[in-house]
């Protein structure tokens, strides 16, 4: 038994997973820490129009280079490489030239149809996110391939530290909404500078980005199920994740989506902690196994039931104790908060355990089945909210039907990887 454990920690793949959850550990803790100071400084409805902002940052932010960066880890020379890299970088110039014109010109309009007047003056900030959200990107996945794991967590935790230590400090000052919008917003620059001045490469880096490339267009068609299939998949998914916020905006109160966000920030915990480690870790060590014509299945089942098992005590305890719990940590007037969590919980185990069958779809060759899953879930999770404004006129009766429905297609999504990861080898063979 004694050496089963040693040999476990010897892994590889548990080591490398290790140094990521250690880098999330501290920038969680760091928001840990901070948060109950930060929600008593600036209260529900700054962090609703935070929340409301950062919906919209979260669904342009992950396409602002179209997800070709995701690719890096793919290729097994170099060259292929420095050709994604480039093309990345230019897809993202190209992407905050046009934000930064359809902002200047349709601002007014864009924020009128969608009801968000009150973050109008926010949206100026957009070209900004677009350019550093496809910068962190590029880099991150960089590492990953590289396996400079430890970079990655570094940057995660100077991160958090900076934006959550700016959030507390400022707020003792000016605790208004404007102050967490800007600091969101420079969420991902941030990181992106961390991960660049402490790369191993970060000459080389530099070089590929400023270096003429000649070969992006072959790149383009050959990874082109990544803009045709993932990019899509991937705005998609992040517009079901902001999709709670922002209605509950136009339809509850600003203060309605405040007590949503904070309520899933504080679930997304043991994702960010472990189940994203696990994912950036897994997806090279998945698609090495699938190149070496291993069963990708048993390493898919192995990493789903250790998330399921993990997950059930924090997202246990939200469940039984969510409203005691947010009043006594956040404040009283957090309360509500802690009746959203609990039917938030549902939804966030079932996405903290699917970690893995998500990651391995891309390898898998999966990446249509990925999209139509996810316009399934941005209907349903619409409905879903449109049904508890309507019918019942409650915004926690909205969130709780959101929550039972999303959990449910989550974790359809790892019983459908699981039967065809089974098949795969012996098809691709």
């Amino acid at each position: 038994m004694v050496k089963k454990i040693k040999n476990v920690f010897h892994s590889k793949f548990i080591k490398s997973v290790i140094v990521m959850a250690f880098g999330a550990v501290g920038a969680q803790a760091i928001t840990l820490l901070l948060s109950p100071l930060i929600t008593r400084l600036y209260g529900p409805e700054a962090f609703g129009m935070m929340g409301t902002f950062n919906s919209i940052i979260n669904i342009i932010g992950p396409v602002s280079a179209l997800t070709f960066p995701i690719a890096i880890v793919l290729p097994k020379g170099e060259r292929e490489v420095k050709s994604i890299i480039k093309l990345s970088f230019n897809i993202t110039i190209l992407f905050t030239v046009i934000s930064l014109i359809i902002i200047l010109l349709f601002n007014g309009l864009i924020t009128e149809i969608l009801n968000l007047q009150r973050i109008a003056n926010y949206m100026y900030l957009i070209p900004l996110i677009v350019i550093t959200s496809g910068l962190m990107q590029i880099l991150e996945q960089y590492l990953i391939r590289n396996n400079q794991f430890s970079v990655n967590a570094i940057a995660n935790f100077g991160q958090s530290g900076l934006i959550n230590g700016a959030k507390a400090a400022i707020g003792f000052i000016y605790p208004h909404a404007s102050v967490l919008v800007l600091l969101t917003s420079l969420n991902n620059g941030v990181r992106a500078l961390l991960m660049l001045f402490s790369s191993k490469n970060f000459k080389k880096l530099l070089t590929i980005f400023i270096k003429k490339n000649n070969n992006q267009k072959k790149v383009a068609k050959k990874y082109q199920d990544f803009p045709l299939y993932r990019m899509p998949e991937t705005f998609l998914n992040s517009l079901s994740q902001a999709l709670p916020v922002l209605m509950l905006t136009s339809l509850f109160s600003p203060a309605a989506a405040g007590f949503y966000t904070i309520g899933r920030t504080t679930l997304e915990l043991p994702t960010r902690l472990i189940g994203k480690a696990v994912g950036y870790v897994f997806y090279p060590r998945i698609t090495e196994s699938i190149n070496n014509q291993e069963n990708p299945n048993k390493l898919i089942k192995k990493a789903t039931y250790s998330l399921l098992f993990i997950g059930v005590i924090p997202f246990g305890v939200v469940v039984l104790f969510g409203p005691q719990l947010f009043s006594f940590v956040f404040g009283s007037e957090w309360n509500v908060a802690g009746e959203y969590a609990r039917w938030i919980s549902l939804w966030s185990y079932a996405r903290f355990a699917n970690r893995a069958s998500v990651r391995s779809l891309p390898s898998l060759n999966a990446l249509k089945l990925n999209l139509i899953y996810t316009i399934v879930m941005v209907v349903i999770g619409f409905i879903s909210l449109i049904v508890g404004f309507l019918v019942f006129s409650d915004d926690e009766i909205a969130v709780a039907i959101f929550g039972i429905t999303g959990s449910i297609l989550h974790f359809g999504i790892i019983v459908i990887t699981l039967n065809l990861s089974k098949k795969f080898i012996k098809s691709d063979c």
